[in-house]
């Protein structure tokens, strides 16, 4: 497992941020194609990030958090990423193994997936998720999908999280795996 202390999300739109990363001290930068990405953008954003990764520049790692599967732009951020490959892919709304090694087949070789915990159904399979095998690399809490579908209300403490959080922790340590905090 490679040190991992500070992962910087970025719109892949964002052509100012993009820059800015380069610059910055960051174990991982992530460009973003989902959530902070508007439907009528991701095309564009797609393009941009793989312009980004073709310009390379950045920290020790780049990776792209792609749209799920069963959105009209999941496949297709896939496909971009298969000649300008990322060193890491992350998934959002994984709830199954199945749902990993779905994601998996998709990526090039040498590509590591990150997947993202964001439903109470992920959370109660995360032990069979967390053991989908390789290339898996890490599990995320999405906390605000997560927040939101389990109608927590957060204070500044996050405590209403923490057990979950927790969750995430055991389950990708004991599996080998990178636990990251949510964005």
């Amino acid at each position: 497992m490679q040190l991992t202390r500070s992962v910087l999300y970025l719109p892949a739109s964002n052509a100012r941020a993009i820059e800015k990363a380069r610059g910055l001290d960051a174990d991982a930068v992530i460009l973003d194609l989902e959530d902070a990405v508007a439907p009528d953008a991701k095309a564009g954003a797609r393009r941009a990030a793989v312009a980004a990764l073709e310009a390379g520049g950045f920290g020790p790692r780049v990776g792209v958090r792609v749209n799920g599967l069963d959105t009209p732009w999941g496949a297709d951020d896939l496909t971009a990423l298969c000649v300008h490959k990322p060193e890491f892919v992350v998934a959002p709304k994984i709830e199954s193994p199945e749902a990993v090694r779905d994601v998996a087949a998709r990526l090039p070789q040498g590509v590591a997936l990150w997947i993202m915990i964001e439903t109470p159904l992920s959370v109660l399979r995360l032990d069979r998720i967390a053991g989908a095998g390789a290339p898996l690399a890490a599990l995320m809490l999405g906390i605000n999908d997560f927040r939101e579908q389990m109608n927590l209300v957060l204070g500044h403490d996050r405590e209403p999280l923490k057990p979950w959080l927790a969750a995430v922790v055991a389950a990708a340590r004991g599996h080998g795996l990178l636990a990251i905090d949510g964005v």
